[in-house]
């Protein structure tokens, strides 16, 4: 057995996220003659409140950066005087890696090779910890009795898998070549608090807290060995004493469990019935069946497991239940099929800078206070990068023209999609090269100047409002993004159980009852389908109307070019109030069916009527009943009230459409109101 080695200087990469976090809060804690140096560039599964137990600490530093940056890191090798390295940073979710799977390679492989590169020349580096993965031994065969032991072939069957793989083979080349002082370390599941919810079990806790289905892929057969993080910290406290350079240590348990044994205890927990919180989802690409560790080698350095399964899964679920905000808002986390663009407004709880800008100026905060590296940059230091970006569908129309323009005004990146929604190639080409967050649907045929043109060209119509919603809901679940599909709420005509003026609105349940166009048809049909997929979110909009009265599109704007008008009660749109409500619902990863109206109905004459009372006290119309109406169109026009109650609930400030037409589209067009801010 080698000598105990005692470092001086660590720098551990990726110390804001789970593991590393609490093997950096052990040092701290338990050494205090040795400087702990951070790099972290805090991405979406990083939290720098789980470093609290260290912050105050004097022998404690952090910076933001990334570990691709060389000059970077050089700099800090330098002058923090490191002398050991603890390398955790990495992208770690295999669902993940198969829609992102360049990410993968960018940070676990290259990023290794950058701090590998930066130990060979700076040549004082006196221990370099890999942390490397079960994963990369692949599956192990059911019936297996003995583990993959350290000397075992490296089979990875996923692109996380071998993007760890890869950076072993750096690693053990560096020591080889060069002569680095490496060690490697293979782990089992870690589990324990401040865990990012993507992964298995705060994702099935969170879960069981709301009340929620617990998605399970596949039939829940695969069996994983999980470890509780404090156990882990503890492996990683020793290796980095007693380890030997050059060696490979599998950190492991022979504890074993299914993965539908897991939601069940995690089910009666929460005293919830499995049966009905349970559900299976579609299995992810190649989902191992098994990883199985020889872990005596470990043992051999005096380590082993503390922490039984039921005590570490309590203490882990009484942590997520004091703390279920820590990581803001994880929606996107909690699906079945997580990506890691879906993941919206993580916050990073950090106020400082990203230093990883080489035309940026160092320096030190030396304050026992934050311990942070603050950097004065060259460039505004407000700006800052918005953690979305959307792909939106309908360019040269209305609704997405609008989207555009309220991306511009918030300083959400986006990008139009190019291709035809029918062709599947195509729409995939736009997502692979814009690699969106999520995806906006505001194309779509309403036919110029109206509905009739429907009647007359049906193939077109349905290509664009039927094959292609579809196509693009189905690539858009392939790639594990929420789709926001802009539909409409002319699918229904009052009837007996809703008549007119009752009150009575069509729910988001309700099927459509109009079949008077074919427009509506189309989109009655789509809607219909669209409710099989759980990644979109159908926006049910109702003659829309906006500000801009010159529009043509706008149903204002329309009537008061009409001959003659019906003067029939509605449910509308504004624009104005709810597109940037319907960005809102984006963040939110918001899905299923919403009747996308302000609460309330209005009739043809109240809009004219304000129409004349705010802008044209001249004008004049004249009604006509619906017989009269029927003569002059080609196809049947829908008129109802939806009920949007569930809109209300979500976003309470909702104004109800007579308040909103008000307030966002005539007093804005009256002289006497124009400026002024809206009440």
């Amino acid at each position: 057995m080698a000598l105990p080695y005692t470092p001086k200087n660590i720098l551990i990469t990726g110390a804001a996220g789970f593991i590393a976090s609490h093997v950096c809060n052990r040092l701290i804690r338990n050494y205090p003659d040795y400087k702990i140096v951070v790099l972290d560039k805090l991405d979406y599964c990083s939290n720098l409140k789980n470093l609290n137990p260290s912050r105050l600490s004097p022998n404690f530093k952090f910076i933001k950066g990334d570990i691709a940056s060389a000059d970077l890191v050089n700099f800090i090798l330098l002058t923090e005087s490191i002398d050991t390295i603890m390398h955790f940073a990495a992208q770690t979710h295999v669902d993940n890696s198969f829609g992102n799977s360049f990410e993968f390679t960018k940070n676990n492989i290259y990023g290794t090779h950058v701090l590998l590169e930066a130990c060979k020349t700076t040549g004082q580096i006196k221990r370099f910890i890999h942390v490397s993965t079960d994963e990369v031994y692949g599956e192990t065969e059911e019936d297996a009795v003995v583990g993959n032991h350290e000397a075992s072939q490296l089979l990875p069957t996923n692109p996380y898998s071998a993007t760890k793989a890869g950076a072993e083979m750096l690693v053990m080349a560096y020591g080889r070549s060069y002569g680095l002082p490496v060690i490697t370390t293979r782990g089992n599941n870690v589990y324990g608090p401040n865990q990012f919810p993507e992964k298995l079990i705060p994702k099935f806790i969170l879960l069981a807290m709301k009340g929620k289905s617990l998605p399970i892929h596949g039939d829940g057969s695969n069996v994983r060995s999980y470890l509780y993080c404090e156990d882990v910290a503890e492996a990683f406290e020793v290796i980095l004493h007693r380890g030997e350079v050059g060696h490979v240590y599998n950190i492991g348990t022979k504890r074993e469990r299914r993965v539908l044994d897991v939601a069940i205890e995690i089910c009666k927990l929460f005293s919830l019935n499995p049966d009905m919180y349970i559900k299976f989802v579609e299995n992810r690409p190649f989902n191992d069946q098994r990883y199985f560790l020889d872990d005596q080698k470990l043992k051999n350095l005096g380590w082993f497991e503390r922490t039984s399964w039921e005590e570490g899964v309590r203490k882990t679920m009484e942590w997520y239940v004091r703390n279920p905000d820590w990581w803001g808002d994880v929606s996107g986390a909690l699906l079945p099929h997580p990506r890691m663009l879906m993941v919206p407004g993580i916050d990073r709880h950090f106020n400082g800078p990203d230093m990883s800008n080489s035309d940026s100026t160092l320096t030190t905060d030396n304050s026992s206070q934050s311990r942070m590296v603050v950097l004065s940059p060259k460039n505004n230091p407000s700006e800052k990068k918005s953690s979305l970006k959307f792909l939106i569908y309908g360019r040269t129309g209305w609704i997405g023209g609008l989207l555009g323009k309220i991306c511009e005004k918030r300083g959400i990146p986006y990008d139009y999609g190019r291709g035809r929604l029918e062709y599947r190639s195509q729409v995939l080409a736009d997502i692979q090269c814009v690699k969106p967050t999520h995806v906006f649907n505001a194309a779509g045929v309403t036919g110029r100047p109206n509905v009739d043109w429907c009647e007359s060209h049906r193939p077109e119509t349905i290509r664009t409002n039927v094959v292609g919603a579809l196509t693009l809901a189905d690539v858009c679940r392939e790639r594990g993004l929420l789709l926001m599909n802009y539909a409409t709420g002319c699918i229904f005509e009052y009837d007996d159980t809703h008549p007119m003026e009752s009150g009575i609105g069509f729910t988001e349940a309700d099927k459509a009852n109009f079949t008077g166009s074919f427009y509506s048809k189309t989109k009655a049909m789509v809607e219909e389908l669209l409710r099989e997929y759980d990644n979109v979110c159908t926006l049910r909009v109702r003659m829309p109307i906006s500000s801009d009265l010159t529009n043509p599109r706008n149903f204002i704007t329309k009537i008061t070019r009409y001959n003659k008008v019906v003067n029939i009660p509605n449910s509308m749109t504004v624009l104005d109030e709810l597109l940037p409500i319907s960005v809102e619902m984006a963040k939110r990863n918001l899905k299923g069916i919403w009747n996308f109206t302000n609460p309330g109905v209005v009739s043809h004459n109240e809009i004219l009527e304000m129409y004349k009372n705010y802008v044209d006290p001249s004008f004049k119309w004249i009604n006509f009943n619906l017989q009269e109406q029927a003569r002059v169109i080609v196809a049947p026009r829908s008129n109802n009230e939806l009920n949007s109650s569930k809109l209300k609930k979500e976003f309470p400030q909702l104004s109800p459409i007579k308040e909103s037409l008000i307030k966002y589209v005539f007093e804005p067009n009256n002289k006497e109101f124009a400026g002024k801010p809206a009440k």
